[in-house]
């Protein structure tokens, strides 16, 4: 369940290339949408006319939001779901999932994977079609170099910026016995126990990009290969060689990273001349480049409905979409944080949440375009993982949360929460700036924490940096952190939390539950019955909901932005991942 760090707002226009179905209708307001929770059909309009090959696609970021990661292995600091989005562009995952969620052998790395009864032994059959940029095939050989990578980069003295983001996730690397070529187009992977065949599918085996062994293993051993890659991955030049449907062609840092065709690419072949991700330093910015023609795929924030026939009028639609994903405000439990004691307390961490008013920004923040969050697993879009006995776990309520911190020892000095140790609520919560929706988060926030004896000061920081600091253990310059989310995709797409809420999870922010342990791990067994399965699951979802290893907030959609006369990026989608493939994209002007 690697770390795809998220924009808490409409903004994210990532998030909508997550769950969007292929319907089409008449309608391109975001007004007249469905908002229903079983809704996952897009808003398009239909536009006639020849491809032009020398169309260019200019992509908006989400505010103040930097690419600064170019490598499909991942450190903490950097993985974030918007560098994603540029790397899968140039490396093939092994593993591509449908608008169903189910495996898209065609434009995956593996054509096949056959595993035994035991769910110890997997073999990974490799598509022969896939080629590098410099002509050779990719092989076992590459795939090998990438799990050799990971192993070393996952080791707790691995050089920075390591380790990987991975550790942990699927059993990667420690729970595997071996990895061994079968010839040139076959892999096996032995467990060193049974596992669920498909936890281990969507969650172990998803995470072995390949990388071009020929051109980057160039050290004499692992740590300085590793630390060689880490040195080089926040240079998009260095991919020189790729087997993308695009390769890199100039990056500069907060204003634009350009990719264009990659020849020798196997699968459908991209129709543009190239794309353009545009860096954005707010809202207001990004809806001004859309309306005067400088961006053709973008957003719009909520806090902008209402303006939007300024765009629609133009022809350009709006549509929301919802990921499979939660958002949270993270509590620093990093070991030696100054508050980590506090957070550690269950009542303290029930009355936060209940102080927290998830209809208020639902109803006026994303003026209805949101939903409500109550665990670990979102209820739209509709997924067989969600359990509805979670809705309404504590739901706002200002008495209850001061009653529950007063039961609990806590009491009002000097109009701050204080217990017998001395500790108080005083707390330091970060939030992404650049986004007015964010924002408003925040401050609502903060005002009905102050109603229960909780003084917040808010700390804005643009996306990269809230990031890299909330990643980092030995920061303890934050309490909260609001304005980041998970998309339950490769690797991680079997949700099961593992990576995020268990003891030690690269993910997550210090939380340790050893029933939470005991209960994400028993997800992981094989079951006889898919009934069984659901049951072990709804037992650590509800878990897990009540227990609040974050404090839940809401699953805002992506209202996205398409100009009349580009076409294909609602209806080509890497659907778990919330990554566009761009290469079914087109401009027809």
């Amino acid at each position: 369940m690697r770390k795809r760090a998220l924009v808490s707002a409409g903004a994210a226009v990532a998030i909508v290339l997550g769950v969007a179905g292929c319907g089409t209708s008449t309608s391109n307001s975001a007004s007249n949408a469905t908002n229903s929770a079983t809704t996952n059909t897009t808003t398009t309009t239909t536009t006639t006319g020849q491809v032009n090959p020398a169309g260019v696609i200019d992509y908006a970021l989400p505010p103040q939001t930097d690419l600064n990661w170019f490598l499909p292995i991942f450190n903490a600091a950097n993985d974030s779901l918007y560098n994603s989005q540029i790397v899968d562009q140039m490396y093939i995952p092994m593993l591509v999932l449908n608008n169903d969620y189910s495996i898209n052998w065609q434009d995956s790395i593996a054509k096949n994977i056959t595993y035994n009864k035991q769910g110890t032994v997997y073999h990974i059959f490799l598509n022969p079609k896939w080629k590098w940029s410099n002509g050779k095939p990719v092989t076992s050989t590459d795939v090998l170099f990438t799990w050799n990578v990971i192993k070393a980069a996952s080791a707790s003295n691995a050089p920075k910026p390591w380790p990987f983001v991975g550790v942990g996730t699927g059993d990667i690397p420690n729970g595997v016995k071996s990895v061994v070529a079968n010839g040139p187009y076959e892999v096996t992977i032995t467990l060193n126990q049974p596992a669920n065949q498909q936890w281990f599918i969507y969650n172990g085996i998803i995470q072995l990009t390949p990388l071009p062994a020929a051109y980057m293993d160039v050290k004499s051993n692992i740590t300085d290969e590793i630390k060689y890659l880490g040195s080089n991955a926040t240079n998009m030049m260095f991919d020189k060689v790729v087997d993308g449907p695009f390769k890199p062609l100039l990056a500069k840092d907060k204003q634009e990273w350009v990719i264009v065709p990659n020849s020798s690419y196997a699968g459908h072949k991209p129709q543009v001349s190239k794309v353009i991700f545009q860096y954005e330093g707010s809202n207001e910015s990004e809806f001004a480049a859309l309306r005067s023609g400088q961006i053709n795929v973008g957003y719009l924030d909520q806090s902008q409905l209402g303006s939007e026939s300024a765009l629609t009028s133009m022809g350009d639609t709006v549509t929301p979409e919802y990921a499979f994903g939660i958002f949270w405000i993270e509590m620093n439990m990093y070991k030696g944080a100054p508050n980590a004691s506090v957070f550690d307390q269950l009542p303290v961490r029930q009355a936060l949440q209940m102080a927290i008013d998830r209809q208020t920004m639902v109803k006026d923040i994303y003026k209805g375009f949101a939903v409500p969050l109550y665990g670990p697993i979102p209820s739209q879009p509709a997924t067989k993982f969600y359990d509805p006995a979670e809705s309404g776990l504590y739901n706002f309520n200002l008495a209850k949360a001061k009653q529950t911190l007063e039961s609990a020892g806590w009491h009002l000095k000097n109009g701050v929460m204080t217990n017998a140790n001395g500790q108080t609520l005083n707390l330091t919560m970060m939030y992404v700036t650049g986004n007015e929706s964010t924002q408003q988060e925040a401050e609502l926030v903060q005002q009905d924490f102050a109603q229960i004896g909780v003084k917040v000061q808010l700390k804005g920081a643009p996306f990269s940096q809230f990031i890299s600091i909330t990643s980092d253990p030995s920061n303890h310059s934050w309490d909260l952190a609001l304005g980041s989310g998970w998309v339950y995709n490769g690797p991680g797409f079997y949700p099961s939390g593992e990576g995020l809420f268990n003891t030690g999870a690269p993910s997550g922010t210090g939380f340790s539950d050893p029933k939470e342990d005991q209960l994400i791990n028993a997800t992981h067994q094989p079951y006889s019955t898919d009934a069984q399965t659901m049951q072990v699951f709804d037992e650590y979802e509800m878990y897990t909901a009540k227990v609040l290893p974050f404090l839940w907030t809401v699953n805002p959609a992506t209202l996205v932005v398409v100009a009349p006369h580009v076409q294909g990026v609602l209806q080509h989608l890497n659907a778990a991942d919330g990554l566009p493939e761009m290469q079914y994209w087109y401009v027809t002007k």
